[in-house]
């Protein structure tokens, strides 16, 4: 959510930033909101003159009754109970318009970062850098549950009777690398002086509209029944959450956090869920990077997220690019998104395995995490970025370590926390 007062000032560079998204259906809600922002102000000073004159008239009452002017204390009686209802009145419209204008304010687009390449949708991302050489084997690749079901490591439709689909059985070795890329990614980010949380699987609904667009929100979250309690889609909701209403001190940032958990998604919209893979699914499992920070930190914070999901990938020898997010592919609060992608040698293209964003001062202005310093109070900036998240990670490590027997391959950094196992068989 932007700043009104930038909007009131900056009313063209907000619509071109709305055109800039593709939403021109929103351009009428900037003039709007800027009459009711101005109809809210001039109410709200009216009612602050009238406070002013039946507090006035309040104090002379005493002092009518104490010269024993009776008369008129009675007639500044009646002028105050009279002051009073037209104040209810305008507290009453005061309110309304305030809800008027948050409800639009809260859908009108973040300014994205002037480096944001302007584009429709995903079809115009950028690409920025490749990691690694990608590379295709001389043999041909299974689809990732095919190799799964031949090393006895996923159970579908088990799952599918169980739960639907969208979900899944993991077992024996599948279900053990998994548990180690998780371990593995919370030591990676401890070591890059992280701070390791686990944070609450479900949030209230003021933490999820402070945390994500209602449009995302749709597509996205479980609602508990009968409770203010959503499943979290992602750690950083929670960990974002945890700084709501705080006022932090300036000299303590930046909080820097690493956090695992696990996610549920409705994942509504075309794209569907897979029957027969992991690729998108309604449950899996994160590790999370998660930033609160001064403003002129945030950049830096950025680039210093998105390189550690890169080097992170590269220790288990999988070629990775980063993919610049255009205009039309960024979510409404959003200011600037890189995502990683991993390559995936059976399709001989990348997919995403990642994604770092940087929120600005959007979240922190809804969620009122405020920062004081030596100049006053001001918002935080926030940002988020994917260490890993299996089992759609196994996906790119199981091809890329995949051998022509079937069997996939260690690599060093995952064998500590897999027993010392350099390998997995086939049927073992």
């Amino acid at each position: 959510m932007i700043d009104i007062k930038f909007l009131r000032e900056n009313p063209e560079t907000v619509k071109q930033n709305i055109r800039n998204k593709f939403q021109d259906d929103k351009l009428q809600l900037v003039d709007e909101v800027i009459a009711l922002d101005k109809e809210l102000r001039e109410t709200k000073a009216k009612a602050d003159n009238l406070r002013a004159e039946r507090n006035k008239y309040s104090k002379q009452i005493g002092a009518c009754f104490a010269k024993g002017e009776k008369e008129e204390a009675e007639r500044l009686k009646a002028l105050v109970t009279e002051k009073g209802e037209e104040l209810k009145n305008l507290e009453e419209k005061e309110e309304e318009l305030g809800e008027k204008v948050h409800a639009i304010m809260m859908v009108i687009p973040n300014i994205i970062d002037e480096s944001v390449p302007i584009g429709k949708d995903d079809t115009e991302n950028v690409e920025i850098e490749r990691f690694g050489e990608p590379f295709v084997p001389d043999f041909e690749i299974p689809y990732h549950a095919e190799i799964m079901e031949k090393l006895n490591g996923i159970d579908l439709d088990s799952a599918r009777k169980v739960a639907g689909n969208g979900f899944y059985y993991l077992m024996g070795d599948i279900a053990r690398l998994h548990s180690a890329v998780i371990s593995y990614a919370r030591d990676f980010m401890i070591d890059r002086g992280f701070t390791y949380c686990i944070p609450p699987y479900m949030i209230r609904s003021n933490v999820v509209t402070g945390v994500m667009s209602f449009a995302e929100m749709d597509a996205m979250m479980y609602k508990i029944e009968d409770e203010d309690l959503f499943l979290i889609g992602t750690s950083e909701h929670s960990m974002i959450g945890k700084f709501i209403d705080t006022i932090n001190d300036e000299e303590k940032l930046p909080y820097a956090l690493t956090s695992y958990s696990p996610c549920f998604r409705k994942e509504k919209g075309a794209h569907g869920i897979e029957e027969r893979g992991v690729y998108r699914i309604h449950q899996f499992e994160k590790q999370e990077m998660v930033v609160v920070c001064k403003p002129d930190e945030s950049k830096i914070w950025f680039d210093k997220l998105w390189k550690n999901t890169v080097d992170f990938f590269r220790t288990l020898d999988i070629p990775v690019r980063t993919l610049e997010c255009c205009s039309g592919d960024l979510a409404d609060l959003k200011v600037k998104s890189i995502d990683v992608e991993a390559w995936s040698p059976r399709q001989k293209k990348y997919f995403e395995v990642g994604s770092c964003s940087n929120l600005g001062d959007a979240q922190a202005r809804r969620l009122k995490i405020r920062v004081v310093g030596k100049d006053g109070k001001y918002f935080a900036h926030t940002l988020n970025n994917t260490v890993v998240a299996p089992p759609r990670m196994l996906i790119a490590f199981l091809e890329n370590n995949l051998n022509a027997d079937g069997s996939v391959n260690i690599p060093v950094a995952l064998r500590p926390y897999m027993g010392g196992k350099e390998i997995i068989k086939v049927n073992t």
